[in-house]
This record gives structure tokens, C-alpha cells and sequence, in this order.
């Protein structure tokens, strides 16, 4: 098994980890690798992958038992969408930007379509093995957004449109998993980051639309609770790249300080 904070392996698609708890977090956007053949073909450069991309996101789930890191760029197989959209071939699929150089066979296609295919047969069957065990799980399925689209020189996006969690419950059951969704915004709303305290709203940037929270409301409707959330890219240069360590750090912290909270809040749902 890799450690996901030693790097990523280029030949692995995923990393998973499980122990003793019904909290699982997952960070499918995290991944930059692209397989040789379909970087060569390629138009986009490495930094602009990595603009569209979630870095870090492994890191702030480090301390969770149960975890699932993909390892693989979003432009090679985007996991969030469902499967006839998860391979971008058009600029509108992919915030405008020009893919591929050179349009890849149907072969290659094909052999990235398997990968989205035997992610979510693994998925299910992690679940499934959670859910056997503790009766009812949750997902953290963590991401991050760009708020200064307009360029590196540019305003950010207005506060009120841009969250700094935001939470996605669109696919869920709200009011089954009510005591869920709100002990965890409770939480994080709460949640002393580097001296001061965050901005948490739900359905304001993104909606919770992505096509694992789906699958999992869909598989488990009576024992899955997904949260989509969102980071606001307040952890790093989103244009250069560059890291802010603590505030990596910090919402690790958060991430982790969670895990009780979310449990005690798993045995209030009927």
C-alpha cells in the first residue's frame, strides 16, 4: 500500500486505507499524474492542470482512518462526473481550455473509461464492507475551488459568492441526515482556523452535483451520507501553485477535530 504523503506513484490509480470508524474521506481530484501516452498528446501545460486540479486535499484527510486518494490528474479521468463526461475531449467540458494537442484514439478512451469503472466497483465494494460493520457510514468527499478565475492580478471572487466551505447536499436525503450535515457545519463554523473563524455555507458555490455523492446516495439510501465539500483555495497561490502549510495544517486539524462529532451525530439518525 503507498503512504499518500510519500508522492504519487505514476503507475497507481488509487490509495485506500481503512480501520475502525464509519467516517471515510476521500480526495479524487487530488491526484496530477497523467499516463505517458496521453500526456504526449497533451495541450495543456503541467501548471494549468494543476489549476483545475486539488492539491493538498490528500493532506488534510491524513488522519482518517478510512481514506481514498486518487492518484491520477482529473484531465486524464475526472471521477466527479459520470462516466460519458469523465474523459474531457471539448473546451466545454474543461472550463474552456484547450485538452488535447492531438485527439486520442478510442483505444485510449476506452482503457480510461476502465479506470472510472473499477473506481466505482471498489468504491461500492469499500462501502459496502463499512456499512457491514458499523450499519450506516459517512463520506467526506473533499475538494477545492478557485476563487480568482479572472487572473493572478485580479480580485477575488465577491465572499458572498464564495464560501470558504462550502458544503453540497443537493443528492442527499436533507432532512434523513440533517443531524449529520449540521453538526458538521456546527463544527467547522466553529473551528478555530489560525485565529479566526470561517465562512460555512451550503448550495452557494457548488451544489454537491458530482457524480460520487450521487452513486453513493443512489447504492446506499438508507445507510450513506456524502457531504460534498469544498475548499475555497484560501490554502494555496491557486496561479503559482505555492502551498500555505498552515492553513493545510490547520484544516487537517479540522477535518480530524470532525470525526467524534460526525459519529455522535451517525447514532441520532433513525
Amino acid at each position: 500500500m503507498l503512504d499518500d504523503a510519500a508522492g504519487e506513484n505514476t503507475n497507481a490509480w488509487w490509495t485506500t486505507h481503512r480501520g475502525a470508524s464509519p467516517v471515510v474521506a476521500t480526495a479524487i481530484h487530488d491526484g496530477h499524474a497523467v499516463r505517458e501516452n496521453l500526456l504526449l498528446k497533451m495541450a495543456l501545460k503541467e501548471d494549468e492542470r494543476l489549476r483545475e486540479e486539488d492539491p493538498f486535499t490528500a493532506q488534510t484527510i491524513r488522519d482518517l482512518q478510512n481514506r481514498i486518494v486518487f492518484h491520477r490528474s482529473r484531465f486524464e479521468v475526472d471521477l466527479n462526473r459520470a462516466r460519458d463526461g469523465a474523459f474531457y475531449l471539448r473546451p466545454e467540458q474543461a472550463w474552456g481550455l484547450k485538452v488535447w494537442r492531438e485527439t486520442p484514439s478510442d483505444a485510449e478512451i476506452a482503457e480510461t473509461l476502465a479506470v472510472h469503472d473499477a473506481y466505482y466497483d471498489m468504491l461500492e465494494n469499500y462501502l459496502r464492507g463499512v456499512a457491514a460493520q458499523y450499519g450506516r457510514f459517512i463520506v467526506l468527499d473533499i475538494h477545492s475551488y478557485n476563487h480568482r478565475r479572472a487572473g493572478a492580478a485580479a480580485a477575488s471572487t465577491e465572499a458572498s459568492d464564495a464560501p470558504e466551505i462550502n458544503i453540497g447536499t443537493i443528492s442527499m436525503d436533507r432532512d434523513r441526515w440533517a443531524p449529520i450535515v449540521d453538526a458538521f457545519m456546527g463544527f467547522a463554523a466553529d473551528f478555530d482556523f489560525l485565529g479566526r473563524r470561517l465562512d460555512v455555507r451550503e448550495n452557494i458555490a457548488f451544489q454537491g452535483r458530482g457524480e460520487q455523492t450521487r452513486f453513493i446516495h443512489e447504492r446506499f439510501p438508507e445507510t450513506g451520507c456524502a457531504i460534498a465539500i469544498e475548499f475555497k483555495k484560501i490554502f494555496m497561490d491557486e496561479w503559482t501553485g505555492a502551498p500555505d502549510w498552515q492553513a493545510i495544517a490547520a484544516f487537517r486539524t479540522l477535518i480530524a477535530g470532525s470525526v467524534p462529532v460526525l459519529e455522535r451525530a451517525l447514532r441520532e439518525v433513525a
